[in-house]
């Protein structure tokens, strides 16, 4: 076969041979890993190691008690048919049930055995078991986070808050964006101004809305009452009914500033002659807005919302500050810490918190896979 041959025999085939990279490609390919190695190694330590532990704790019955035996329980802090597990006592070995249907008092064991403690050993703790019927519906009970009310009405809140907050820091950014981006007298100065809420430490505007939203010495009352809105006083971080609209207003109220400014830096590059253009066609500013403006700003769009509903889903210190996390805003991230820290149950706090990190990645997986999300360019 000819060198000629030999050239074209793999078109012939049907195959292509790959380019092989240059060696400075690969020389640039080898010095990218050695910067980005480190960064990798300190996310896998700071993100990473924190991630897999709190999932491992989650299969497991760890309280934050210095002589509790730490056992591994597979999936009950998810979902468990059996005996109160708050009930289990290490002495009794076993799940400590009174049943009132025959007034006796049993200990349950990993065994499936129910022992009468009436007749328990003083000096072996060993016990019979019991020889009445047991209806095992009055003492077993669905169990876990799947079956927790408490934590459903947390994840509903959470997703009305980010919903709503987030949907009207969109709307409002983005007026505020246009009028921003207007030439008109002192702009730079109302852009700095804008910015002020955002700027604020969030537990400091909490705290400050906290004062102006009490019903005893808050103005915001006060400027209610003086106006004849209100006949009396409202407990707004109180009132079921108001309380997690106060936390949505004052979310907005801070959150907006972030939402406008990344707007309008993509509305500043956007091209002047595309408005040009339509401008000598006369097109109406409104249907420049909607055929023009907002398909160019999309891509810029989606990646503001994308970060601010991942940090809504996360919500925690806004509401802690403002409602002391009742139960009627009462957030994903307030119910981890009050399993975690007031209950000191390492465990369920911890299904709690893969709970919030699987709903937290079901979101961003859908949202990108639905818009079509690229960071790098359009859609």
């Amino acid at each position: 076969m000819t060198a000629d041959a030999s050239a074209i025999a793999p078109e012939k085939l049907g195959t292509e041979t790959a380019p092989r990279a240059s060696k400075l490609t690969r020389q640039r390919v080898r010095s990218a890993w050695i910067f980005i190695t480190p960064m990798l190694i300190m996310l896998a330590l700071v993100a990473g190691y924190p991630l897999v532990s709190t999932i491992y704790y989650s299969f497991t019955d760890r309280l934050l008690i210095a002589d509790h035996n730490t056992q591994f329980i597979g999936f009950n802090n998810y979902l468990y048919y059996g005996p109160n597990l708050n009930n289990y006592d290490e002495e009794l070995d076993g799940y400590f049930i009174y049943y009132e249907e025959t007034d006796a008092a049993l200990v349950y064991r990993d065994d499936g055995v129910f022992y009468d403690l009436d007749t328990e050993d003083p000096d072996t703790g060993a016990m019979d078991p019991y020889t009445g019927e047991i209806d095992t519906a009055d003492v077993f009970e669905w169990q876990g986070l799947l079956v927790d009310s408490l934590w459903w009405r947390s994840v509903w809140n959470t997703l009305t808050f980010s919903v709503v907050s987030v949907g009207l820091e969109i709307i409002i950014g983005l007026v505020v964006a246009l009028i921003l981006n207007a030439n008109m007298p002192g702009r730079a100065v109302i852009r700095a101004a804008v910015l002020i809420p955002w700027a604020i430490p969030t537990i400091v505007s909490a705290q400050m809305w906290s004062w102006m939203l009490n019903d005893q010495y808050g103005v915001i009352n006060e400027i209610l009452l003086s106006w004849g809105w209100i006949e009396s006083r409202l407990a707004f971080t109180a009132d079921r009914f108001l309380a997690l609209p106060s936390v949505i207003a004052v979310d907005v109220w801070k959150t907006t500033p972030f939402m406008a400014l990344l707007i309008l830096a993509a509305l500043q590059l956007l091209p002047g002659e595309v408005y040009e253009a339509a401008k000598v066609d006369g097109i109406h500013p409104v249907k420049q807005f909607f055929r023009i403006t907002l398909p160019l700003i999309r891509p810029a769009l989606m990646v503001a919302v994308i970060f601010r509903a991942l940090d809504a889903l996360r919500i925690f210190d806004l509401i802690y500050v403002l409602t002391s996390g009742s139960r009627d805003t009462m957030s994903m991230s307030i119910y981890a810490r009050q399993n975690l820290i007031d209950f000191q149950n390492v465990g369920y706090g911890s299904a709690i918190s893969t709970g919030l990190f699987l709903i937290i990645s079901a979101f961003t997986l859908i949202y990108l896979m639905l818009g079509r999300v690229n960071f790098d360019q359009e859609r």
